[in-house]
């Protein structure tokens, strides 16, 4: 008989429920090393190096209560991160001041060429800025991919008739806004024709698109739950207005960023550029104005910001919370 055929049937089963054990040990520290490399991943999620500790100059809003109101049914504006697979969205103080959406480079040129505009036809308004919304997503849901943030498209509401949002009734004196209750931007066709003079240059409406959809750029990065949450602590007008003009001038530099991003198949020459730039100093506080209504910053920060965004192109250039300078954000 040869040697291996004289095995027991009791050896043998010994034999298979050490390889057995073996298998389940083997699988147990698997688990715990994984179990460890989690742990230690989340412990390192602290404040950044070198970032402000401190609470950040603060202010509040118009009558408009801009940018963007606070979600409905969240205390104090702030919300939970939402989930997305394994990312979440930032939150607090260091959405506002070390986002990772900063860390994103430049938004990639895509093109975005444009209808014809009518003004003084709803039907071409609404087909423009659809057109003009469709580049938007495009262009920002890229980035927030980069960013490893969740993300999704605001919803549009291109008026002709009056209605209702969650944030308030339109038409509204400001002819657009967005409204984060219902993460949608709002639009009156004939509205913001009326408000501009008439005034027939694209340009015009295509950056106050952009600029609404900064406000939504700020609530998907998780930056606007924090920011309603401080300018709600605060109970002088002019420390809640210091927050506000912070949130507009950033929403300008974003906007100003997609702009420059599509400027070649936009196109954009140099006189829209001035256009645009001259509508961001026309759209800014008066000197001469009351304390109340100074929520969008001076005429010389609100065309700076914007010229930074159409120049430098990238998110990063637009953290209004973290400057040194305070005079940048007044």
């Amino acid at each position: 008989m040869y040697a291996g055929f004289g095995r027991s049937p009791a050896s043998a089963a010994r034999r298979a429920n050490r390889r057995t054990f073996g298998l389940v040990t083997a699988l147990a520290v698997v688990l715990l090393a994984l179990a460890l490399l989690s742990w230690t991943a989340a412990g390192e999620d602290g404040p950044p190096p070198g970032a402000p500790g401190g609470a950040v100059p603060e202010a509040g809003t118009d009558s408009d209560d801009k940018p963007g109101q606070a979600p409905s049914g969240m205390a104090d504006g702030q919300g939970p991160s939402e989930p997305f697979g394994s990312q979440e969205r930032p939150s607090g103080y260091r959405a506002l001041v070390a986002n990772p959406l900063y860390e994103t480079g430049r938004l990639s040129p895509r093109p975005c060429p444009v209808p014809e505009l009518d003004v003084e036809d709803p039907e071409s308004m609404e087909d423009f800025l659809h057109t003009v919304a469709d580049c938007l997503d495009d262009a920002w849901r890229t980035q927030f991919l980069r960013a490893g943030i969740p993300f999704t498209p605001p919803e549009r509401v291109f008026w002709d008739e009056p209605g209702v949002s969650p944030c308030r009734t339109y038409p509204s004196r400001a002819g657009a806004f967005y409204c984060r209750a219902s993460t949608s931007i709002y639009i009156g066709t004939s509205d913001v024709v009326d408000k501009w003079n008439g005034a027939t240059d694209s340009v015009v409406y295509a950056s106050l698109l952009a600029h609404e959809y900064g406000h939504h750029v700020q609530g998907e990065s998780g930056l606007l739950e924090y920011y309603h949450g401080q300018r709600q602590l605060e109970d002088d007008v002019s420390e809640r207005n210091a927050w506000t003009r912070r949130g507009e001038l950033q929403a300008n530099c974003l906007a100003g960023v997609f702009m420059g991003s599509v400027r070649v198949s936009y196109p954009l020459d140099d006189g829209d550029v001035e256009t645009l730039l001259e509508d961001a100093a026309a759209t800014a506080d008066r000197e001469d104005g009351e304390e109340q209504d100074r929520t969008h910053g001076s005429v010389d920060n609100s065309v700076m910001w914007t010229r930074n965004g159409l120049e430098e192109q990238r998110p990063g250039a637009c953290n209004t919370w973290d400057v040194a300078d305070e005079s940048l954000v007044h």
